[in-house]
């Protein structure tokens, strides 16, 4: 589907917990700011957050940057996951929450709903991921979430995990 795009604000998830996440994280946020048609406007403080899986690995940082673009949903999304491919993002479908170099997904696009097969947004798993509600809390304010509604009630409804802003 082509949508009829200005310009528009997208919310992109960002995690790390292999190699040196932080520096990971923020690099990522440099190769963000490159990305053809689009520049960084915001992004939130770094999070420390326990993995939500049952795979042994160490502890993600994450946060959430906001893009304005020009970029339709599809071409966002091939971007985001050359710039994983550029920091050797491995994929492999039988561990869904394997441990990773570098994690992009667009949690948002303007106030867009999309299910193509190939990206659904709002992100399907928001509402379950503090990791990523509480930094888009942070940049976005208690904005509504299409299909989901006030994302203050999604940040207090989420299931709790171990999470905590980092300073660096």
């Amino acid at each position: 589907m082509h949508y009829n795009i200005q310009r528009v604000l997208a919310y992109v998830g960002i995690g790390s917990n292999l190699g040196d996440p932080v520096s990971i994280v923020r690099d990522a946020l440099i190769c963000l700011d490159h990305i053809p048609d689009s520049q960084v406007k915001k992004y939130s403080s770094l999070y420390q957050s326990e993995p939500i899986s049952d795979i042994p690995q160490d502890d993600f940082i994450n946060a959430i940057a906001g893009i304005e673009t020009s970029l339709q949903p599809t071409a966002l999304l091939l971007e985001l996951q050359s710039i994983e491919d550029a920091f050797y993002r491995r994929r492999d479908p039988a561990l869904k929450w394997a441990p990773r170099t570098l994690d992009l997904d667009i949690i948002l696009y303007g106030e867009h709903t999309i299910d193509n097969g190939q990206l659904s947004v709002p992100h399907p798993e928001m509402a379950n991921r503090l990791f990523v509600l509480q930094p888009l809390m942070e940049i976005a304010g208690d904005i509504q979430i299409p299909g989901l509604g006030d994302l203050q009630h999604l940040v207090d409804s989420a299931p709790v995990i171990e999470i905590s802003k980092i300073d660096c």
